[in-house]
């Protein structure tokens, strides 16, 4: 079943941790997830070292979802900024990002340079951008299974009505599903979805940022078909990685660290490694006239 089908489907809403390489998406989906989100912010986190402030480029990004995509089959939700540039830049953004195994890409109308969903200071365009936007990368796009995400936010610059016109005015350009981000809480959440009268909608749960942390039920009850925890896995890996290292440190080997460490085999389990040994086996010459 496609996404785009899957979001038509009664009960839970999918939901999307978000990755940041090959590892973490297959992690993602070897835990039973539905689908994987590309997250920009953890991107900059991971691969920069730096905050989320539209510091990653767009070849950074298209290189990304391609190596996720060769290594998981699950959908790709890929977070695409501002499309980086004009209506010209999203629809490549968008032929790209799709060609790499992308089936979702999310479009949002802050101003460049952008800033994490959840920080203060950031800029909106004028509405008619994004709308144009929106059009630019449903043209570009290949098939219909593949979802252009438009997400506003409005709500922290021109205040939450302003914000639901606008997601009114993307859902109305076509926009496949309306992604209002940093809604201030359950009551702002059930309006979006009373607002968009049936266009599916995105939650984003951030720890720590503005909006209310709830279950992926939850929010299925209030009516969001979709939910990405974009930041969770960095977020749980920071502390993990900082008992380790002190651990480390202190110890001077990872002796007394190893029980709570995967070894080299169960690395090797979670990565694949006898599966491609046994495929490259019937490639080799001898390999192959043994089996003959």
């Amino acid at each position: 079943m496609s996404l785009k089908a899957r979001l038509t489907q009664p009960g839970a809403p999918v939901h999307a941790p978000g990755a940041f390489d090959a590892l973490s998406a297959l992690l993602i989906e070897q835990a039973g997830f539905e689908a994987v989100y590309l997250s920009g912010a953890s991107i900059a986190y991971t691969q920069l070292g730096r905050p989320d402030l539209g510091l990653v480029s767009f070849d950074h990004v298209a290189d990304v979802v391609a190596r996720i995509c060769e290594r998981v089959d699950i959908p790709l939700i890929v977070d695409a900024d501002t499309g980086f540039g004009n209506a010209l830049n999203v629809a490549r953004t968008v032929k790209v990002f799709e060609r790499n195994g992308a089936r979702a890409i999310q479009l949002e109308d802050q101003t460049f340079p952008k800033r994490c969903g959840h920080l203060a200071g950031k800029g909106v365009a004028p509405v008619d951008d994004m709308i144009g936007k929106v059009h630019a990368a449903l043209d570009a796009r290949r098939s219909d299974e593949t979802l252009i995400i438009a997400r506003t936010d409005a709500i922290a610059v021109e205040g939450f009505e302003p914000a639901m016109e606008r997601a009114i005015a993307y859902a109305e350009a076509g926009a496949d599903v309306v992604f209002v981000e940093a809604p201030r809480s359950q009551d702002e959440m059930r309006r979006i979805i009373a607002d968009l009268k049936g266009t599916p909608a995105m939650a984003n749960m951030v720890e720590g940022g503005q909006t209310p942390i709830l279950t992926r039920d939850a929010l299925g009850e209030i009516g969001f078909r979709l939910v990405i925890s974009p930041g969770a896995l960095v977020r749980a890996l920071i502390p993990a990685a900082e008992s380790f290292l002190r651990a480390l440190k202190a110890e001077g080997s990872t002796v007394g660290y190893k029980e709570k460490m995967t070894d080299l085999a169960g690395v090797n389990a979670r990565i694949g490694l006898e599966e491609m040994l046994a495929l490259g086996d019937r490639y080799e010459p001898e390999r192959r006239e043994a089996a003959e």
